[in-house]
């Protein structure tokens, strides 16, 4: 005796419905350096993965970030013929948004005629141009401008009770780069790397602050030092409620500093050789 197959759906009544089942949003209109600009979905045109990038550069625009970005940034040419400040460091912005993790990714957008007119920028620089125009900027003098623009965007936040979460990245480098050195590398024993001190606000995953080190300077010792000047940068008002750590952060010296100065901190021991021996 058979059985009648039933049609069972593949999608149970009152779920999400397919996307192809929903109407075309409408279109919407963006403010940018060029104009006002109107954006729609069509889903037989051909696509492009930098379309998004127009809504944050309406971002840009209102909230006025860039315009003061540009106009702080310590980089002075003196050469006439020197390039505009602004195609620079808008270049380098566009090739963030873009995904770009290599300064060679910027030649992708030497053929997009879009989206430098909407950011405002005479032309797209090369990646040689934006890399000597960053490495002419002093270090202390740039890291002065980047922190206080990044403290401009989170420093807003910091008057509610927060918790700031300290860790530490091991990134493995591969060829020849400016401090690379041999260190603790997990994933990758004997390749030369660097250590990204991170500080985190908690849930919201929004970074404070990032130091990059060479990798043989992995331990708290190294990160201490940062810790106190992003604290001491916000001031004691905007101090997080809790100091939260891994087991590379559990120190006497970070200890013992944090109940000085009257910070609650949560840390991970770390297990001494007696522990580990079962004595």
């Amino acid at each position: 005796m058979s059985r009648a197959k039933r049609n069972v759906p593949a999608h149970r009544r009152g779920g999400q419905p397919a996307v192809d089942r929903k109407a075309r949003p409408k279109g919407v209109t963006l403010d940018s350096w060029a104009g006002r600009v109107h954006v729609e979905w069509d889903p037989e045109a051909p696509l492009t993965p930098l379309g998004q990038a127009s809504f944050f550069i309406e971002f840009l625009k209102a909230s006025g970030v860039f315009d003061a970005l540009v106009a702080d940034c310590p980089l002075d040419y003196m050469s006439p013929n020197a390039p505009n400040k602004r195609d620079v460091l808008g270049t380098a912005v566009l090739s963030m948004l873009s995904g770009h993790k290599r300064y060679a990714h910027m030649a992708a957008l030497r053929a997009d005629g879009v989206l430098p007119e909407l950011l405002g920028l005479r032309r797209v620089m090369s990646e040689d141009a934006v890399r000597r125009g960053l490495k002419a900027i002093p270090g202390s003098e740039g890291i002065g401008w980047l922190s206080g623009h990044l403290d401009y965007c989170t420093g807003p936040l910091l008057g509610e009770d927060w918790v700031l979460d300290a860790d530490t990245t091991i990134k493995p480098l591969y060829g020849h780069q400016e401090g690379a050195e041999l260190g603790y590398n997990p994933k990758k024993p004997g390749r030369p790397s660097h250590v990204y001190h991170s500080y985190m606000l908690a849930n919201v995953r929004l970074v404070l602050d990032v130091e990059v080190m060479p990798g043989n300077k992995h331990t708290s010792n190294h990160s201490v030092p940062g810790l106190w000047a992003l604290l001491d940068r916000i001031g004691r008002d905007c101090w997080p409620t809790l100091l939260r750590g891994d087991k590379s952060f559990s120190s006497d010296a970070l200890m013992s500093e944090c109940e000085v100065r009257g910070l609650p901190y949560l840390l991970r021991l770390r297990p001494d050789k007696e522990r580990k021996t079962g004595h």
